[in-house]
């Protein structure tokens, strides 16, 4: 009998699933989700728009009026092109199957966004993790010194950095873009919309950068889709190991719908943005909370105790996520999700009813 041990390799075997819990009936505030729905008279045309769809049809490769609509859109240099991904995993998983010659390695601070690394042990890509000082800024030294030894094919910058909240300083960004000139330093902007700070008009500056960002965060996370920037010479290529038709004809049709309509998500945005800081501020003053700065649409929390604080919320029905034994220098830390309001002032009440 045939067992997937006889054929999967080890390090897949040794690998757990990505966790996703079940968050039915919960207030959800683990995920980095935007918790606005779309105004109704917006979902009415939405709908019309997506009944009109052609779903017998494949979708096309490159949407060549969507891609200009989105690089108009996001003000995209001229000379740089544009890829799309089924959200910034895929994209991820592309650099990293591109990239993947002998020896290859691929370079991130730790602790980032975990895709990085999976990505890296999927395409049998040694990662190299440089551990962020202990205030969650960059250890610029450590980085150099890791990149002159390691020589890493791709460097991940995540600018606010997932799970920190951290933005990394710009100069900090240049001095590693200028010494790595022998590598791809990819800068991942997710929460550029909380962050409203940009490297995207800097993309054609140096020859070794490239920007990825995704509409998750904007509010539209489950359409899937992340976009790539960079000079024509690196999307080319980059393009060559896509799956042919990744990008469904219904999240291109909503894509180019919102595209018309991004107010409306800048303003949901900037009410994150007003509910960060009033969140920060009232969770700061709870006894035993150290809120952590951060440019995101969520916070990193140190707390006594990260495993009673998780479970006392969860009891209450409200998920947030655990972080404590992702790395050492996130020992007791938990990140919380921006809300609305009402999910804000339902979580301060039950945090304020527990020992932190």
């Amino acid at each position: 009998m045939t067992m997937p041990r006889d054929v999967i390799r080890a390090d897949v075997l040794s690998l757990t699933s990505y966790p996703v819990p079940n968050s039915v009936g919960f207030i959800k505030l683990d995920a980095m989700e935007n918790p606005y729905t779309l105004p109704w008279p917006l979902q009415e045309q939405l709908g019309e728009r997506l009944a009109r769809v052609a779903l017998n049809r494949y979708p096309l490769p490159r949407p060549s009026l969507l891609l200009d609509k989105l690089k108009y859109t996001m003000q995209v240099p001229d000379d740089c092109d544009i890829l799309l991904g089924n959200g910034s995993d895929e994209l991820i998983n592309l650099i990293a199957t591109a990239c993947a010659k002998s020896g290859a390695k691929i370079l991130a601070p730790v602790p980032s966004f975990v895709m990085y690394s999976i990505s890296a042990v999927l395409a049998h890509v040694e990662f190299i993790g440089v551990p962020l000082n202990v205030d969650f800024t960059l250890d610029v030294a450590a980085m150099l010194e890791a990149i002159t030894a390691y020589q890493p094919s791709v460097i991940y910058l995540s600018y606010p950095n997932n799970p920190t909240g951290t933005l990394f300083d710009d100069a900090d960004i240049e001095q590693i873009v200028r010494t790595a000139n022998r590598s791809l330093v990819v800068i991942d902007e997710a929460y550029q919309l909380f962050a409203q700070r940009t490297w995207m008009s800097r993309t054609n500056e140096f020859d070794n950068v490239v920007v990825m960002r995704t509409v998750s965060k904007l509010g539209l996370a489950g359409i899937r889709l992340g976009y790539l920037v960079g000079l024509p010479d690196w999307i080319r290529e980059f393009d060559k190991v896509r799956p042919p038709y990744n990008i469904n004809v219904l999240t291109q049709s909503t894509v180019d719908f919102m595209l018309d309509h991004l107010n409306v998500l800048e303003a949901q945005a900037a009410k994150s943005r007003a509910e960060r800081e009033r969140l920060a501020e009232a969770i700061s003053l709870l006894s035993g909370a150290h809120v952590f700065p951060s440019s995101a649409n969520f916070l990193l929390v140190r707390v006594s105790d990260a495993d009673m604080v998780f479970e006392a919320l969860l009891s209450a029905w409200i998920l947030i996520k655990n972080m404590s034994k992702m790395h050492p220098l996130l020992g007791e830390c938990v990140r919380i999700t921006i809300g609305t309001p009402d999910e804000n002032a339902r979580l301060l009440t039950v945090l304020k009813s527990i020992q932190l």
